[in-house]
């Protein structure tokens, strides 16, 4: 349902715009926004609050806004005319509003579903055997590559054969039904896994505890006290609450912030989860950026759906590949080997650029485009058409490519070079879909990483933070496409999205090093304890 949604809100907002990307944009910036500014305090909720109260109400908070949301946007696709014609529109605007607003919910919703199932019931789960959890891992997120392939192929066979409309109704009805099962499910591992009803005994133990020392000593509290819980010690104070019990309300979220990042920072697993994020500044996945270019270049919807299914398949190769590498290699090793090989894979992406067949231009500016719109001056620069240029038959060309014709339409056959127009993209989708078996292979390795050596207390939090970081660097990437939109600039683009990958895998490879020092290149047996020794005194967890 999670996944249908996501694919379905951009579509519906799209049809509702009449074919404007306006919603759409505004829909994604209003997401990574909030990611970016809520991470580290949805992943502090998820820390302080019981296991399956953060599960239950976030799995309830994210369908119910789906549902809301679907039979808002029923009401619009029927009623839009009229609601055109009242306040002047502006009933219809604020419909928008509110749909994007809820939208935004069931995202927050969904990533502390995400936190607290993905990165602290697996780990409980799990137990001790690190092997157990590099499988589940794997698992979920074969699970995750099935579902992304089969909810858009659903949501899109229904919008097609039936309407918007109908699509409304399906997702919202789905997640009716999904949540009622989702929530059973989630009741049964609860009752079939003790250890996570011990995570608020715990903390109120912990909590109990500091909150003695403190009483009889007067002084400091031990190092081992994590930022949060020092925060939540300190609060208990019935002066202090009396005094500056408001003040405090109102600047707790922002000391959750800052403390959230600082805890991050002093993680020993910092530069691999930065690594990690840079991943995010690229235009080299199969997002709305690289489809929309593919369609540029000629591409039909039915050669993207492979390319799409392809990638899906590399990414469960992905998968196959972390836990074999694990096992021979060790985990530090397996993020290592993993980035290299897609950093090889996308080196096919940059050759792709000066093949023939690129729309790379150096001599029209990126910011061409935008500057037009602005400052209205003279007319945006066009791929030129067959008749103008033959030697530019990539553009109109390739559709009658595809659909079996050797030579395009009002051309001289001896100007038409049939390999030339399918070389550039080829090679630029075939280093993309390689290079998913690294990604896929890298992501999992750097999620066990935080998973094993991040102690329980802060486990959200840091988790929130991360994909904090994710997001920013998506965030960034969207706005380096929005500065520079035009064809021509694409190839820049890739270039900029290449370099960012390495810098990631710079990071992870200063992490590792710092964790194996001269026993990094020694693939012969496991990892020892690699990034324990610099763990917190409350991580006994080895990699």
């Amino acid at each position: 349902g999670d996944r249908m949604w996501h694919f379905a809100v951009s579509v519906f907002l799209v049809e509702l715009y009449g074919n404007s990307l306006l919603l759409t944009a505004v829909y994604g910036l209003v997401v990574a926004g909030s990611v970016l500014l809520l991470g580290a305090i949805i992943g502090d909720w998820v820390d302080k609050n019981s296991r399956l109260k953060v599960a239950q109400t976030s799995l309830v908070v994210q369908n119910s806004s789906v549902i809301l949301c679907g039979i808002i946007l029923m009401i619009i696709f029927l009623f839009k005319t009229q609601l055109l014609t009242l306040y002047h529109g502006w009933l219809l605007t604020m419909c928008y509003i509110l749909v994007i607003t809820i939208a935004n919910i069931a995202n927050l919703a969904s990533t502390a579903t995400a936190i607290t199932i993905q990165r602290d019931w697996i780990v409980v789960v799990a137990g001790e055997d690190r092997s157990k959890l590099a499988d589940m891992n794997a698992t979920i997120r074969r699970i995750d590559q099935l579902t992304n392939i089969l909810a858009p192929m659903a949501v899109g066979q229904i919008m097609t054969f039936g309407s918007p409309m109908i699509g409304c109704g399906f997702i919202s009805g789905w997640n009716l039904m999904s949540m009622c099962v989702e929530y059973l499910l989630l009741w049964k591992v609860y009752q079939k896994t003790p250890t996570l009803a011990l995570k608020s005994a715990k903390v109120e133990e912990s909590e109990l505890k500091q909150l003695n020392v403190k009483k009889e000593s007067d002084g400091k509290p031990p190092e081992g006290v994590q930022l949060i819980v020092e925060k939540d010690v300190t609060g208990f104070e019935p002066q202090q609450e009396k005094e500056v019990g408001c003040a405090a309300r109102i600047a707790e979220p922002f000391i959750t912030f800052r403390d959230g990042w600082v805890a991050y920072y002093n993680q020993p697993v910092f530069l691999a989860g930065m690594g990690l994020a840079f991943l995010y500044m690229t235009v080299l996945g199969f997002d709305c950026i690289t489809t929309g270019y593919a369609y540029t270049q000629g591409l039909s919807g039915s050669v993207l759906s492979l390319l799409m299914g392809a990638s899906a398949v590399t990414g469960i190769l992905g998968t196959v590949a972390f836990t074999w590498l694990r096992r021979k290699c060790g985990l530090v090793r397996t993020g290592l080997i993993s980035g290299v090989a897609q950093f090889a894979c996308l080196v096919l992406c940059v050759i792709s650029v000066f093949m023939p067949g690129s729309p790379m231009d150096l001599t029209v500016s990126p910011f061409a485009d935008i500057s037009a719109r602005l400052f209205e001056t003279e007319p945006l620069p066009t791929i030129a058409s067959p008749e103008d240029n033959p030697e530019m038959i990539f553009a109109t060309g390739m559709p009658n490519l595809l659909n079996g014709s050797t030579t395009p339409a009002n051309s001289d056959p001896e100007m038409s070079p049939e390999p030339v127009p399918l070389l550039s993209v080829s090679l630029l989708f075939a280093g993309v879909i390689a290079a998913r078996v690294g990604l896929w292979s890298f992501d999992l390795t750097v999620t066990q990483l935080l998973q094993e050596n991040v102690v329980e207390s802060e486990r959200g939090i840091i988790n929130g933070v991360q994909n904090s970081m994710n997001y920013l660097l998506d965030l960034l990437h969207f706005i380096m496409v929005i500065l520079a939109p035009n064809p021509e600039a694409f190839g820049l683009l890739v270039l900029i999205s290449v370099s960012f990958v390495g810098m990631g895998h710079i990071m992870y490879f200063r992490f590792a090093q710092k964790s194996l020092g001269k026993q990094l290149f020694v693939c012969c047996t496991p990892d020892p304890k690699a990034v324990s020794d610099s763990s917190p005194p409350g991580n006994t967890s080895t990699v």
